[in-house]
């Protein structure tokens, strides 16, 4: 599968989705009509978009954006990036401080378990078509494993900065800075401990549902902005 292929999949899903059909469940059901070969195709397409995101400036978007973003949630930020289609992914891709044009993201600042952006599901489409087909439950990690043609290369993820240094943040992502930070602080700071629940995640090396990447360093499992 190509760029191109993939995501006009990726729109085809987004135009098919309504109220009570998920756009996670659309995908899977437009999946599960092609070959076991296919969908493994699409996955190492997912996983190289997905990969491609991997980058501190993008992780301090979805830091601002969640009120924190732990490993496992940043997977998932990644996932709902992918999930707004090819315009929105670009935009992120180009400069993350676009995301603060996105209508959900004022909407529900500092509290991710609103956002369409930390979307877990998304990251599962695949697995679940592909065990629709073969009828096999685990089938698809196996398979998907044996194929791994992925680039071992270790991510070039740009350069580290503290997240939690509000002058280097309002600095790189000004209008993210000041959705999350500035008259919206309070709401983001509220948010915070709920937000906690959903960003101290099992580690995903544990899951078998959820693809290894390189040492975080536990370095962005704090949830919140201590300010």
């Amino acid at each position: 599968m190509d760029t191109d292929d993939f995501w006009e999949l990726i729109e085809a899903a987004r135009a098919s989705a309504v109220a009570g059909r998920a756009f996670h469940e659309v995908l899977a059901d437009l999946l599960a009509v092609r070959t076991e070969q296919e969908i493994l195709e699409y996955q190492e397409k997912f996983d190289e978009v997905h990969q491609a995101l991997y980058r501190w400036d993008v992780w301090a978007a979805a830091y601002l954006i969640g009120g924190g973003c732990s490993d496992d949630s940043f997977i998932d930020f990644r996932a709902g990036l992918i999930a707004q289609g090819r315009g929105w992914y670009q935009k992120a891709a180009d400069s993350p401080d676009n995301l603060a044009e996105h209508p959900a993201v004022a909407a529900t600042a500092g509290r991710p378990w609103d956002n369409p952006l930390f979307y877990e599901v998304v990251n599962y489409a695949a697995s679940r078509a592909f065990e629709q087909v073969s009828g096999d439950e685990h089938g698809f990690w196996d398979a998907l494993s044996a194929r791994d043609e992925r680039d071992r290369t270790p991510a070039d993820m740009g350069e580290d900065f503290d997240f939690d240094d509000e002058q280097e943040m309002r600095r790189r992502l000004p209008r993210l800075a000041a959705l999350c930070l500035g008259d919206n602080a309070a709401l983001c700071r509220t948010g915070s401990s709920e937000a906690a629940q959903r960003t101290s995640h099992h580690s995903p090396g544990n899951d078998p549902n959820r693809r290894s990447e390189p040492s975080l360093q536990g370095r962005r499992t704090v949830c919140c902005n201590s300010r």
